[in-house]
C-alpha cells in the first residue's frame, strides 16, 4: 500500500495534469458543436473498427463451418444438374434421382507418377463403392478402385491406366481420355475422327458413353492437336480444368441404374 502511495506522490504532477486536461477536453467538446460533431464521428469509427475487427476473427474461426456448408448446397445443386434431363419440370425427387451425389475430402494426393492414385475420407459405410465417378469443382478426377469401411481410393486421370469417355462439347464425337504421363496438367483424347472439325481452345467434356460419370462433366480444353496424313483420328492435348496438385473438396457420383445396364450388357455380349 505504502508503494502504491509513493507512486502516486512522485507523478502527482502529471496525474493532476492529465486530469485537468481531461476537464478541459470534455468543456471544449460539450461547448462547441463542432468539437461534439468530431468527436463523436471519431468514436464511433473507433467502436466500428472494434466491431469489425471482432467479426473479422469471428468469420475466421467459422470458415470450416462455412465451407462445410458450401460443399453440402455444392452437392445438392450437382444433383440437381445431373438429373435435370431426367426431372427438368417437377422439383427434383431424391428417391427417383438417377445420379447421386455425395462429398468427400482428399486425405492423401499423388500426380507425379505414372500410376496415380488418392485418398479419400470417405468409404462403404458412407456408401461409396467401387467405380463410382469421383469429380471436383472444376472438373473430373478420377473413378474410386478400391474401398474399405471409412476410406477409398481412387484411380486419378492421371494413370497410364486411366481410359475415361470424353468427347468435344457440342458435338456427338466421343473418344478415349488417357494419359501419357509426361504432364500432370494436360492428358490426351484419342480416337477423335479427322472429319471432326477441331479448334484449340474447344472444351472437352464427358462422353455418357458410360455407366460411370453423366454426361457433359467439364474436362478441360484442346491445348493442341495433330494428325498425320496416314492417320485416321486426332492426337489432342486437352489441358485439365482441374488443378490435380491443388484439391481438396471432391464429389462422388452415383448412377443408381449402373448395374441394371451392366448386367443387360453382359447379358447381350454372352
Amino acid at each position: 500500500m505504502q508503494r502504491i502511495i509513493n507512486f502516486v506522490l512522485r507523478y502527482r504532477n502529471t496525474f493532476l495534469y492529465v486530469f485537468f486536461a481531461f476537464i478541459a477536453l470534455v468543456m471544449t467538446i460539450r461547448s462547441h458543436s463542432y468539437h461534439q460533431s468530431k468527436f463523436f464521428n471519431s468514436s464511433r469509427w473507433v467502436t466500428g473498427s472494434i466491431y469489425g475487427t471482432g467479426a473479422d476473427i469471428s468469420s475466421y474461426f467459422n470458415l470450416t463451418k462455412e465451407n462445410k456448408r458450401l460443399v453440402e448446397e455444392n452437392q445438392r445443386l450437382r444433383k440437381m444438374l445431373f438429373n435435370a434431363q431426367f426431372d427438368s419440370i417437377q422439383p427434383l425427387d431424391s428417391t427417383l434421382a438417377v445420379y447421386q451425389v455425395l462429398d468427400a475430402k482428399l486425405i492423401k494426393n499423388s500426380f507425379t507418377s505414372p500410376r496415380n492414385y488418392v485418398t479419400i475420407d470417405k468409404g462403404e459405410s458412407d456408401g461409396v463403392h467401387q467405380d463410382m465417378g469421383v469429380i471436383t469443382t472444376d472438373g473430373i478426377l478420377g473413378i474410386v478402385e478400391n474401398v474399405s469401411n471409412n476410406f477409398a481410393t481412387v484411380q486419378s486421370v492421371l494413370n497410364t491406366k486411366s481410359n475415361i469417355n470424353a468427347k468435344i462439347k457440342g458435338t456427338e464425337y466421343f473418344g478415349s481420355l488417357i494419359w501419357d504421363a509426361k504432364n500432370y496438367r494436360v492428358v490426351q483424347l484419342i480416337d477423335i475422327p479427322r472429319l471432326v472439325p477441331v479448334v484449340v481452345g474447344d472444351t472437352i467434356v464427358t462422353g455418357g458413353m458410360s455407366s460411370i460419370f453423366p454426361e457433359n462433366v467439364p474436362i478441360g480444353t484442346i491445348k493442341k492437336y495433330d494428325l498425320n496424313a496416314s492417320q485416321s483420328f486426332y492426337n489432342i492435348d486437352v489441358e485439365l480444368f482441374s488443378d490435380m496438385a491443388n484439391i481438396k473438396n471432391v464429389y462422388l457420383i452415383e448412377n443408381r441404374d449402373r448395374e441394371e445396364i451392366e448386367e443387360l450388357e453382359s447379358r447381350t455380349i454372352e
